[in-house]
């Protein structure tokens, strides 16, 4: 299909596409496969069918041991075919030395060998390039080394190196038919080793025989030897006992010595991402399992992360359900072998030269090859149509093996289980160093002397005690602020704290406020500050006796004293110019020009603001707000409307000096809205009538702010501009901008001159804002490039938002639009404020991130600061801190409230220090690890070309990893790849953040929509950065309109989604509803009130409301999702096979991506190759 025959439609962002179908692929597509080397394998064609639904019943995942087995077969490791063992452990208790229990067995004695050569104590013979290699296996019967020995390998070509990378099975341990821990083969016990509970997966590689033979289809399947009875078990198909470690023995294999190249980078040079590039997946085929060990004596039933091989029962996938996240399933035995469980740790040592090869497998089990499915199209161009069923009776290709998704870890499974631990109890703050429930789970807080994780999460509640640690383990030391931060009704807001004249108690050095680690000493008459550790006098209306435990007894009535987080009324020394401010006020400012009028954005504007004027904020319900209004219009030149409330209509003066801005009226331009709401309610009637037949085009944008500015200093107060505006502002004027967009510069060293501004006009005019107290909010409604990287300067440095209704049309975007505004216009907000975070001694702040203004090191300065904002702040170690102490942080905020009070918010947090790395690890927040990243990169492309942001993401996430292996992790193969228990989605969060449309861009995505996401993230909290990079994708079909609980959400996989389902994806900006080409007629009754999948209108944008439970309650799903928003996502249906499903398949963030992107499982081989080039 041509890249160019679509029409324009709506994009991920609002923005039409001009063409969807042909994305370039750098990547790893099979169009990319090398010249002169077969094409081995048909596309992939998603999972088989027949999953077990959730886990065994009466067994809760992961609520007995501390980490997880992931039991897996591959070839993996992309450099050298070794053993990648896929698992994760939490770490060990700090300071326990590895026991030397822990031996890696070979899976055979001595003499034994499962098919294939007799074992080899020599590495092998290099044989040439052009000869099939067969790796050998090499059995140690001894403890075998860690890392560093290294064996020769022949270099592979590039298509064998693929092919091996393609080659990836994980599969399960699942118990026999007989029942969990029960083998009706009689096999001696294990051995118990007495060592630390930890879990590995084993990564074993398949048989990478030669490519292009072809094999008998005929071949039996063979016998299952029984293993000698002097080898312990590798079978962990459940928790394993306390004593014993459930490591799965590898197989090592021969590595490149370290001279060598590695054969990763042979064939053609490595494509932008620094993944070679691979064929698809064709199911996942593997040899037959070989047989098993005995299970361990306390086995029980199969970990819960363990996914199975995908079973060959069951119906085609059209008419099957989506397989659950959760992977507890059972393995149908094979055909031909004795019932038992089936062992996965090995795949057995590769085929003897002389062999044919196994028989081909079906889809994801075993017996014949599957052909391709309904929904995806034939094999790749320019390769053989193995996929397919074949005209001709040639024997079936080698079928690669692939690792299984649901053997490596999942985030469905990890949120499911976070929310089964931590959502049922309240979290307590008062515990220092004790990391909250996941953002996904819903939970109440009670604050008892740490602030609410709502405004406060960290990547690490165990900070390292020196820097040295620090740089040793990369974890970033980072917290994300969100001062304002609303909360659920159920929790009691910061309570207000007024001292009176004598303004809040401080320490005299540090100047930081009272809280709860001030220690008092001498009976009371002095505090200790728990920060600097000066002592400081306590005033005499402030002393209060101690009890004997050397606390205050007024302690618990005192919020400063008892809570995490509270507001000060402030003295008139924390105002400006020593004199308390006058309420803020709101000046809307509306481009009137000819595309802005045309679209409908004029009249929406006007007729919206009569009603939502009642609605401005104030801090009492029952009393009018206190905000004063104001109203500009605007083309080239700038109109002020005069609404006092003693006019009968309102005037107009016309400024078109636009080159020196000045306010033309002083009484009557800022008004009470009750008292002149007649004469607003004229003018916002004739501003759509005067403007109707305009036929100005172009605008101007600088002065427009300046207006706002002028008319705030006037008034001396602080406010709010809404700038609603439409085009690049092209009119003579200062701030005047070209277009500059550019698309060849993308990927080139000069591409982040895209992102900054076009000039330095703004960045003044921002610091100005910022002085005055005057925070700008752009809406923006372009037809084309407007340069969002220099409009949005003003809003971002000034702590406001920037919205953009791309391609706006009334009938579709009126409803996000007026949601938006509504939102934007009614939420608390503080102006004119400035935030500093203070730290015990031993670390400091080093870094912030965030929409504000810094005129020096220590302040962030925001002329607005409103309830859904953060400051990211990054902490250095400057000195030791110890372990009994702890490390403290307070972030004070001092702001003007709505209602013009001066006041200071204050959020206290205490942490953990640890001298362990194993501490580190196990108190460590990916999704605020992940926000702390992206907000880290996305701030990089301002100074550093793309790649190079990409790379040093990676790099510090390998480095991360490797270093907990090294230092955490007990003695096990190289070939193992293991995570800590709390980062085992640091990967896969990773990727999708590598893969954004900021840091790896589509053709399609323009470059505003880039900047505009580039800014949105750096304001996030941590649940909307999670979301935005893992979007929540729900299996709709699974809803129960009785219990009205959300059905648990699907992996974000195209082999998710099942035809027959209809699914609900939101990614904090968009909800998409996907539905199925087999869905159930019923279904689609209910939801669209039509049955036939042809007559739903893929246009429209709500839903009918239809008279039945299903439509009720998905409605009420869609309302609530979008109210856990910040902004409003508008609904795009979302038809399978339709032009849309592009658009869709984008935040499917497991998958591969268009743009170049790593699928997880790619993703999580690479990873494990850098982190064994570090450890090696």
């Amino acid at each position: 299909m041509n890249v160019n025959q679509q029409p324009h439609m709506a994009s991920p962002y609002g923005q039409p596409q001009p063409g969807y179908q042909g994305y370039p692929q750098p990547g790893y597509g099979g169009d990319n496969v090398p010249s002169g080397y077969p094409a081995q394998y048909a596309p992939y064609n998603g999972p088989g069918s027949a999953y077990q639904q959730g886990p065994p019943q009466g067994y809760s995942p992961y609520a007995s041991f501390p980490s997880k087995t992931l039991t897996t077969n591959l070839v993996s490791d992309l450099s050298s075919s070794s053993p990648l063992d896929l698992g994760m452990r939490g770490p060990p208790t700090s300071g326990a030395p590895p026991v030397s229990g822990a031996q890696n067995y070979s899976q055979f004695g001595q003499g034994e060998t499962q098919n294939g050569p007799p074992p080899m104590v020599a590495p092998p013979q290099r044989p040439p390039v052009s000869q099939p290699y067969t790796p050998a296996a090499v059995n140690l019967p001894g403890p075998q080394p860690t890392y560093g020995q290294q064996y020769g390998a022949p270099p592979v070509s590039m298509q064998q190196m693929t092919n091996q990378m393609a080659s990836m099975q994980v599969g399960s341990t699942a118990p026999s038919p007989a029942g969990p821990g029960y083998a009706p083969q009689s096999f001696p016990q294990a051995p118990p080793v007495s060592q630390p509970p930890f879990s590995t997966a084993q990564v074993q590689p398949g048989p990478t025989q030669s490519y292009g033979r072809p094999l008998p289809s005929t071949q039996p399947s063979f016998p299952r030897p029984p293993l000698p009875t002097s080898q312990p078990s590798a079978f962990p198909a459940g928790p394993p006992p306390t004593s014993t470690p459930s490591q799965l023995p590898g197989v090592i294999q021969p590595q490149p010595p370290v001279s060598q190249p590695p054969p990763y980078h042979s064939g053609p040079p490595p494509t932008s991402t620094g993944f070679p590039p691979r064929p698809p997946f064709h199911g996942m085929q593997g040899l037959p399992m070989t047989s098993q060990g005995p299970p361990m004596a306390s086995q029980g039933p199969p970990m819960a992360s363990q996914g199975p091989p995908m079973a060959s029962q069951g119906p085609p996938m059209g008419s099957q359900g989506p397989p659950m996240a959760q992977a507890n399933h059972i393995l149908p035995t094979q055909p031909g072998m004795p019932p038992g469980p089936i062992n996965t740790s090995l795949s057995g040592p590769p085929p003897q030269p002389g062999m044919q090869g196994y028989p081909a497998q079906q889809n994801g089990a075993f017996g014949q090859v599957r052909g391709p499915q309904p929904g995806y199209t034939g094999p790749y161009p320019g390769q053989q149509n193995y996929g397919a069923p074949s005209t001709a009776p040639a024997p079936a290709p080698a079928a690669p093996k692939r690792l299984d998704p649901d053997s490596i870890p999942s985030p469905i499974q990890v949120i499911e289980d976070d929310k089964a631990n931590k959502g049922s109890e309240p979290f307590t703050t008062g515990v220092r160093g004790q990391a909250p429930p996941l953002v996904t789970t819903k939970f109440q807080v009670k604050d008892q002397g740490n602030a609410s994780p709502r405004y406060i999460r960290c990547t690490s509640y165990n900070m390292p005690c020196n820097s040295d640690m620090a740089k040793q383990s990369q974890v970033p030391l980072a917290a994300v602020i969100k001062p304002l931060a609303p909360l659920p009704p159920d929790e009691t807001p910061p309570y207000l704290v007024d001292h009176g004249e004598s303004g809040p108690i401080r320490c005299n050095r540090c100047k930081a406020y009272m809280c709860p680690y001030m220690q008092f000493i001498e009976g009371g008459r002095r505090f200790q500050c728990g920060f600097c550790s000066c002592v400081t006098e306590v005033p005499p209306h402030y002393f209060q006796h101690l009890d004997h435990t050397g606390k205050r007894v007024d302690c618990y009535d005192r919020p400063e004293l008892s809570m995490g987080s509270y507001e000060f009324m402030t003295t008139v020394d924390y105002c400006k110019n020593n004199k308390f401010p006058q309420p803020p006020a709101f000046i809307f400012l509306i481009d009137v020009s000819y595309n802005a009028v045309k679209n409908g954005m004029v009249g929406i504007v006007c007729q919206e603001l009569k009603t939502l004027l009642d609605y401005l904020p104030r801090e009492n319900p029952d009393v009018e707000s206190n905000i004063r209004v104001g109203f500009v219009t605007y083309n080239k030149v700038l109109h002020f409307y005069n609404v006092k409330a003693s006019l009968a209509q309102p005037q107009m003066m016309v400024v078109s000096d636009v080159a020196d801005m000045f306010v033309p009226l002083l009484d009557g331009f800022l008004v009470n809205v009750s008292e002149s709401r007649v004469v607003i309610e004229s003018l916002l009637d004739q501003i759509p009538e005067m403007f109707a037949d305009t036929r100005e085009t172009e605008t101007v944008f600088g002065p427009v702010i300046q207006a706002g500015l002028e008319a705030l200093k006037a008034a001396d107060c602080a406010g709010k501009l809404f700038v609603f505006h439409s085009s690049l502002p092209i009119a003579e004027a200062p701030g005047k901008l070209k277009n500059r967009e550019d698309k060849k510069l993308v990927g080139t060293d000069k591409e982040k001159s895209l992102f900054q501004p076009q000039v330095s006009f703004y960045n003044t005019l921002a610091k100005e804002c910022v002085a005055q107290g005057c925070c700008v909010d752009l809406f923006l409604f372009p037809n084309q490039y407007v340069d969002v990287a220099t409009l949005g300067v003003v809003p971002t440095s000034t702590g406001g938002s920037i919205y953009k209704y791309t391609y706006f049309q009334a009938p579709s975007d009126q409803e996000r639009f007026l949601n938006d505004l509504r939102r934007d216009v009614q939420k608390q907000m503080g102006f004119d404020a400035v935030m500093r975070v203070r730290t015990s001694t031993g670390i400091r702040v080093t870094d912030f991130f965030g929409s504000f203004f810094m005129s020096n090191t220590t302040d962030v300065e925001l002329a607005g600061l409103d309830c859904d904002k953060t400051v990211t702040v990054e902490f250095k170690h400057d000195d030791k801190l110890s372990e009994e102490t702890g490390a403290l942080m307070q972030c004070a905020v001092l702001y003007t409230s709505c209602s013009g009070q001066r006041r200071l918010r204050i959020h206290n947090m205490a942490v953990n220090c640890c001298s362990q790395l194993a501490d580190l690890y196990r108190n460590c927040e990916t999704d605020t690890i992940i926000n702390y990243f992206a907000k880290y990169a996305y701030r990089s492309i301002l100074s550093s070309p793309t790649k190079n942001v990409r790379d040093s993401l990676m790099n510090q996430c390998a480095q991360i990893l490797a270093c907990y292996r090294k230092n955490c992790a007990s003695p096990s193969s190289a070939g193992q790849l293991i995570l800590p228990e709390c980062m085992k989605l640091l990967p896969v969060y990773l990727n999708c953040v590598l893969k954004s449309d900021v840091l790896q861009p589509g053709a399609d995505v323009s470059l505003d929509d880039r900047a505009y996401l580039r800014q949105l993230v750096s304001t996030m909290d941590v649940a909307e950065s999670h979301v935005f990079f893992y979007p929540r994708l729900l299996p709709l079909q699974k809803l129960d309109v009785e219990s009205m609980t959300l059905p648990m959400a699907v992996r974000d996989s195209e082999e998710r989604l099942s035809r027959g389902g209809v699914y609900l994806l939101e990614n904090g900006l968009n909800i998409f509803l996907w539905v199925g080409v087999s869905a159930q007629q019923e279904l689609l009754q209910n939801i669209f009130g039509t049955p036939a999948f042809s007559q739903i209108d893929s246009n429209m944008t709500s839903l009918p409301a239809l008279d039945n439970p299903f439509s009720k309650s998905l409605r009420e799903i869609i309302e609530s999702v979008r109210a856990q928003r910040s902004r409003y996502m508008k609904l795009m249906v979302v038809k399978q096979e339709d032009k849309l499903e592009l658009i869709f398949k984008h935040f499917l963030v497991e998958d591969k991506n268009n743009n170049g992107g790593a699928s997880y499982v790619d993703f999580l081989c690479h990873m494990h190759k850098e982190i064994r080039q570090l450890l090696s």
